[in-house]
């Protein structure tokens, strides 16, 4: 039995991989059918999560933002060399205690230049990824926001979008950082209106595909969504 076990956990030679995916053994191109989860049965589950992950070429600014800063404890470091494919740097991946089992980690590439494409944008795109971390009271957000200014940190204006206030910041890398608390709880209700709008834009998105056309207007969104929500109250009222 014993045996089993170190079988299903051992890892396969990936030296002579010529990409990173080869070398891990995915391939984002070949996704699942979805409707296999309907059929099989099986529900899984996830318990929060556990880190988040980034390359640092600003090795010493990030250990003094994170640790010294924003005092977030330094736990566990993994000092490795390049494994996988040619031309894999050497590295060291560092996480911070972020709360409830959660950690934010980082890449620290020994030797590397930071690519072009991994410059940071003053743009939507970009900040649409980002870390956001939970606080539970208005009195927390408000300590966060007005500690991290007194610590020179310039810090946004308090937001509010729907179900969450927030506050944004940027790290030493321009990474986007977000401390937020939620307004309410979610019931039932959010997640109909969830699928109801997910599902409006989807097939707004494949009408306007077999067209060679593009969705541009969130109005359009809307109007579609309307006339779900209709079908939906005739069919509960039928």
């Amino acid at each position: 039995m014993s045996d089993i076990k170190n079988d299903v956990h051992r890892r396969e030679d990936s030296s002579s991989a010529k990409t990173y995916s080869e070398a891990m053994g995915i391939d984002a191109d070949a996704l699942g059918d979805s409707e296999i989860a309907k059929n099989d049965g099986i529900q899984l589950r996830l318990q929060g999560v556990d880190h988040t992950a980034r390359p640092t070429w600003k090795l010493n600014e990030t250990i003094e933002f994170y640790r010294d800063v924003l005092r977030l404890p330094l736990i566990h470091t993994i000092s490795a060399r390049g494994w996988g494919p040619p031309g894999h740097h050497d590295f060291l991946h560092f996480f911070f205690d972020s709360g409830k089992g959660s950690t934010i980690a980082f890449f620290y590439y020994i030797g590397s230049d930071q690519p072009e494409k991994y410059a940071p944008e003053q743009h939507h795109f970009y900040a649409a990824t980002h870390t956001a971390w939970s606080v539970d009271t208005e009195e927390e957000l408000q300590l966060w926001k007005e500690t991290l200014e007194g610590r020179g940190i310039k810090i946004s204006p308090y937001t509010r979008h729907e179900i969450l206030e927030s506050i944004y910041f940027y790290d030493p890398n321009g990474y986007p950082l977000e401390v937020t608390r939620r307004l309410r709880d979610l019931h039932k209700l959010d997640s109909t209106d969830a699928e109801l709008t997910l599902q409006a834009a989807t097939m707004l998105e494949r009408e306007a595909a077999e067209k060679g056309e593009r969705v541009t207007s969130i109005d359009d969104i809307w109007r579609r969504k309307a006339k779900l929500v209709q079908e939906t109250l005739e069919r509960r009222k039928g």
